[in-house]
């Protein structure tokens, strides 16, 4: 039987759409053309997140989604979306409460005079960090960070800052590395039930640099795995519509070793069936062991 699916050119949010559920939506749920559902797994540090949508046994039933997909601001829009969550995913994978996020600005006379000239200054700096860590047995340095630069002719001079999230160990040595002053701030990471989300959606609000993040290169990606046979069309029915509560469905998955932080269930103006998406955090002292499916 043939299968088809949504790929990853489609905007998930604009396909499904509908997260006021009634009758009418909740019906599109039992079209016999949903064979059944696909569990997309993303397990980043101790974040674990879960997709589900629907699979079909015919071309048509999702033909219509085309039309979300068309524009080129719609394009866009799904570009800014999966860059931060990939920027999203990446930090929670890599990055402890050991760590430290970090502001670092310019004094007025060593303030960049274009993007690109900040950007030398950054890589410069990151050059001192990694050469300082391998002197003294630091780990090996991993990073991400930001540039913004604000250029407009209405203000008076430059504003330019960076921010790094970093594991070097030493904040003071590290403010005594970056060596172009400026009023700079070093503080340690604290998770919390989305990980480090809100951080990252913070300094990602408005960068204005060549890239929207840099990162080292020795980052580990997030953890993904595929199944088609977690969820029946009949379970997604009954948690969408409230029969069984998502707790009942997703923490077991895991064998409690996750609680669920957060649950979205929507229908869609363009194809049957609905997309569930679940996030959990791992409990504490628990190691999250993946699943073979």
């Amino acid at each position: 039987m043939a299968k088809y699916t949504l790929n990853n050119s489609y905007d998930i949010d604009e396909v499904f759409n509908n997260v006021d559920l009634n009758a009418e939506s909740l019906q599109l749920l039992n079209d016999r053309h949903v064979v059944k559902y696909r569990t997309k797994t993303i397990k980043s540090g101790n974040i674990v997140e879960c997709e589900i949508y629907p699979i079909w046994d015919t071309r048509s039933a999702y033909s219509r989604a085309k039309k979300t997909k068309e524009s080129r601001d719609a394009q866009k829009r799904l570009n800014a979306k999966n860059t931060l969550k990939k920027a999203i995913r990446l930090v929670n994978a890599n990055f402890t409460d050991n760590d430290y996020w970090a502001t670092f600005t310019y004094k007025d006379d060593k303030l960049p005079k274009s993007v690109e000239q900040a950007e030398r200054e950054m890589a410069k700096f990151i050059r001192r960090l990694r050469d300082y860590a391998a002197k003294h047995n630091f780990p090996e340095l991993k990073y991400f960070y930001t540039t913004e630069f604000n250029d407009d002719p209405s203000r008076k001079k430059i504003r330019v800052h960076h921010n790094l999230i970093f594991n070097f160990p030493d904040r003071d040595i590290a403010e005594e590395l970056w060596r172009n002053g400026g009023r700079n701030s070093i503080r340690r990471l604290v998770a919390d039930d989305n990980g480090y989300e809100g951080l990252v959606r913070y300094i990602l609000k408005d960068p204005r640099g060549s890239k929207s993040y840099v990162t080292s290169r020795n980052l580990k990606k997030p953890q993904i795995t595929v199944a088609d046979c977690k969820l029946t069309r009949r379970r997604v029915w009954r948690v969408t519509s409230g029969l069984v509560t998502p707790q009942s469905i997703f923490e077991p998955m895991f064998k409690g070793k996750c609680r669920l932080t957060s649950f979205t269930a929507k229908t869609s103006n363009y194809v049957t069936g609905a997309y569930l998406y679940a996030k959990m955090i791992i409990k504490p002292e628990v190691k999250y062991e993946k699943r073979k499916e």
